[in-house]
């Protein structure tokens, strides 16, 4: 492997581990993005397509794909803002893993209920950016200035700790805490995996692939959150039915032989999929059917 080999092909940085390794890794099988990822090294290329993927940490990706350095990327949408990149970078798309929330926390315990009541005290964090962005605005509204505003401490690690050692009045973690005597009391943000690309176009040629790279994820991600439902029903109770499964754009409708009757194929969340096949029986639907999808382009 060496530069000329990567000359032409568009850069794809994956996270090289953690929570979001993995499911990057069944993404890039789900898009057809072939690759043999020889031991110990970051970059790969693709067997199939025009891309080499660049295996890099999380943290890093928004800074890469925003100056240019990479085309694509997969991260954290509250990485891409602790690094202050969201203006160098676009969301292609939120990809429905990596979910997590950043809270604001405290031990039960203790006198602090509120965030009012953390102001102008102690936070530790993993978090330094979004923490001061966070409370700089409560500092404002309560009119804390200089030596009175919220102290903002950097930890990389355990920050449950920090109460516990009386380093710290509060913390603000995107892990649950609740077993180091801890609560939260306010959200910061809440987050997940996203798609992201250069806001400053630098390969117009890879544009075309992009693009593909871009519709094949959003399929695998349609695919893993909906079913197809397909029911007869009477065609005079058919407003009843769409009123259930409108489908992402409209339901698929087909006249049968008996007459007066329909058959309706219609794409479902998921997670809805009980209570839907439920209410359609309540509005008269007969011999109805859910098929997973393996793949699909929306």
């Amino acid at each position: 492997m060496n530069s000329e080999s990567l000359d032409g092909r568009l850069l794809f940085a994956i996270p090289k581990k953690g929570r979001l390794h993995e499911k990057c890794l069944s993404l890039l099988a789900g898009a057809d993005i072939q690759f043999r990822r020889h031991h110990r090294l970051d970059v790969c290329v693709s067997l199939n397509h025009n891309i080499a993927l660049v295996f890099l940490p999380a943290s890093d990706i928004p800074s890469f794909v925003g100056k240019g350095n990479v085309d694509l990327g997969i991260t954290g949408h509250d990485v891409i803002l602790e690094a202050n990149m969201q203006d160098f970078v676009v969301e292609e798309q939120r990809l429905g893993f990596g979910k997590c929330s950043l809270q604001v926390q405290v031990p039960e315990a203790g006198p602090i209920k509120s965030v009012d009541d953390l102001a102008g005290k102690r936070v530790v964090t993993s978090f330094e950016v979004l923490a001061k962005g966070y409370f700089d605005k409560i500092d404002a509204r309560l009119g804390l200035q200089g030596e009175a505003k919220t102290k903002i401490e950097y930890v990389g690690g355990s920050v449950e700790a920090a109460c516990a050692l009386g380093l710290a009045d509060g913390i603000e973690s995107g892990d649950t805490m609740r077993a180091a005597g801890l609560h939260a009391i306010s959200t910061v943000l809440d987050t997940e995996a996203v798609l992201i690309r250069s806001a400053t176009i630098k390969h117009p040629e890879l544009t075309t692939l992009i693009n593909l790279v871009s519709r094949r994820i959003a399929g695998v991600i349609a695919a893993s959150k909906y079913v197809v439902c397909q029911y007869n029903i009477a065609r005079d109770k058919l407003p009843a039915a769409f009123q259930i499964t409108p489908g992402r754009r409209a339901p698929t409708v087909s006249s049968l032989e008996e007459e007066g009757w329909v058959a309706v194929s219609s794409m479902v969340e998921k997670k809805m999929i009980a209570k839907v096949m439920d209410n359609l029986v309540e509005v008269g639907a007969e011999d109805i059917l859910v098929f997973n999808l393996d793949n699909c382009r929306v």
